[in-house]
């Protein structure tokens, strides 16, 4: 009898454990929404002999997933543009909005609980507008690079979960002021992300 209780009280506990388990099947969707924190690197290269440094950004984001095979997802990622200080040997260069979409192939770990692993990898579109500089005409061009995606979801019903992730962007802009080019931003944020995440 004891061994009966014994194996009971295993196997609900396993299957609670189990039973939050978001599925990631062959033709789901999924659609996220939250927010993304962009975090270039500290140093972005030299413009017009001077070293350049981006300030961050929080912007609300958008992903819609989906998945061509159990647990493997193809998700693009979308957001309000971000926008950014540019200063040149710590003075007040210009101001630049951007908007980063990029499309990725995630890896889904399966697990039998409510947190579910990802990692992923892709390539960033980067579109560059609205310069405003007391210098003159400024201009960043678009950039097309790689991207790396980790993260984890958690389970909080049977089609939601709340998502932590991180991104990596090679973003690289070659930049001009008054038609003349200064020299190449480099880039490369790190985005930090929250997000919902809805499951169709």
């Amino acid at each position: 009898m004891k061994r009966m209780t014994k194996a009971l009280v295993l196997s609900t506990a396993m299957a609670a454990l189990a039973a939050p388990a978001l599925a990631q099947s062959q033709g789901d969707w999924t659609v996220g929404i939250g927010v993304g924190h962009v975090n270039p690197k500290s140093n972005n290269g030299t413009l017009a002999g001077a070293r350049a440094t981006v300030d961050s950004d929080t912007r609300p984001t958008f992903t819609v997933e989906y998945f061509i095979r159990d647990n493997l997802g193809v998700e693009l990622l979308a957001a309000t543009p971000f926008k950014h200080d540019v200063k040149l040997g710590g003075a007040y260069a210009a101001t630049v909005k951007h908007l980063p979409p990029t499309l990725s192939l995630n890896y889904h770990f399966p697990t039998q609980s409510a947190f579910k692993p990802f990692i992923g990898a892709g390539i960033n579109y980067t579109t560059f507008f609205d310069e405003k500089s007391p210098l003159g005409k400024v201009r960043l061009d678009d950039s097309w690079g790689i991207a790396a995606h980790a993260g984890v979801d958690y389970q909080i019903s049977d089609n939601g979960a709340l998502r932590f992730d991180l991104r990596w962007m090679d973003i690289d802009s070659d930049v001009s002021l008054n038609g003349a080019k200064i020299g190449t931003a480099k880039i490369d944020p790190v985005v930090v992300g929250f997000s919902y995440i809805h499951r169709f």
